[in-house]
């Protein structure tokens, strides 16, 4: 199982990013994806999450409004549109994969088994 996390990048504050997610080694379809981050002394945090039919997706609180997870399953690639950026949002990008996991947890990184490299996202004011 591979997930690469790719562009991430320096961008000023109300500008934009597009994180991708490629998948492989696995039947990508089946698969919630997921991405956290992650800023230097804080705890992983959950951004969003998209389940394998791309029919539900969650968001957190901080990113809700600004940030549109989607997949395409014929690319077995999950993206990350990050509009209206802000200097919070500096941290490091992960993706994460799993199977089977209830709605409630869609955030909570030990529901996930299956993590790719980070990418980081620096956000200036």
């Amino acid at each position: 199982v591979q997930l690469q996390a790719s562009g991430g990048g320096l961008v000023q504050a109300g500008g934009s990013l597009r994180l991708s997610c490629a998948a492989s080694g696995f039947r990508f379809r089946d698969y919630t994806i997921a991405w956290f981050r992650q800023a230097p002394g804080k705890e992983r945090e959950g951004v969003s999450s998209i389940r394998s039919s791309g029919g539900t997706t969650v968001y957190g609180d901080s990113v809700k409004g600004r940030f549109t997870i989607s997949r395409d399953n014929a690319k077995d690639t999950v993206y990350l549109q990050m509009n209206s950026l802000k200097p919070e949002d500096t941290a490091v990008y992960y993706c994460a994969a799993s199977k089977n996991i209830i709605l409630s947890s869609l955030l909570r990184y030990p529901s996930y088994a299956y993590w790719g490299q980070g990418t980081q996202v620096t956000v200036s004011s």
